[in-house]
């Protein structure tokens, strides 16, 4: 199995510090569901994995969640694609979980789900902690130049990415980089 696993806020769609509390907030990126349309042409799964703390901080409710995932896979179902699957955190920053962008308990159920070691699995996100957690289960990290790293483009990258970042314009030019390479499938998890 081919596996991508993407954030949300900031490289599907557009982000905001006011956070995305409505199905009618929820605004995809141009060229972003196109995106996940061509990986799962090329055979890729598409997971997300995305913090989504506005659930513990209260603003927004587990109902409007799925409806704004809901909205989503619809939009993307509509370009004859797919999301296999969301994976979120609904904890505020205090509470200590460890599924929470950086740490990488979201990777870890991603891994279980579908059965697969995620070393070399390409995680795709806007943010330092987007691709954290995905280092840390040995996941090939990838910047998208989109919502937190918009004003990092012509910059060179901030020690706080990790090395061997690769650095991608948005989610379309990522998904044309990652299907015009020879993929290897992720193991079996042991």
């Amino acid at each position: 199995m081919k596996l991508v696993i993407l954030d949300r806020d900031g490289t599907i769609n557009a982000d905001s510090d006011e956070f995305i509390k409505t199905p009618e907030e929820w605004q995809p990126l141009p060229g972003a569901l196109e995106a996940i349309a061509r990986l799962n042409h090329a055979g890729w799964h598409v997971a997300v994995a995305s913090n989504q703390s506005g659930l513990g901080r209260g603003l927004f409710d587990v109902v409007s969640l799925n409806a704004i995932h809901a909205k989503m896979h619809k939009a993307v179902a509509a370009l004859g694609g797919r999301i296999d699957a969301v994976f979120y955190c609904p904890h505020s920053p205090d509470e200590g979980c460890q599924c929470r962008k950086p740490l990488p308990g979201l990777f870890e159920q991603i891994g279980e789900r579908f059965g697969v070691d995620l070393k070399g699995v390409h995680t795709a996100g806007d943010s330092p902690r987007d691709l954290q957690a995905g280092v840390a289960v040995g996941c090939q990290p990838h910047l998208v130049l989109t919502g937190k790293a918009e004003g990092l483009r012509g910059q060179p990258l901030p020690e706080t990415y990790p090395a061997g970042t690769t650095v991608h314009q948005d989610l379309s030019a990522f998904a044309d980089w990652l299907i015009a390479r020879p993929a290897a499938a992720p193991r079996p998890a042991a």
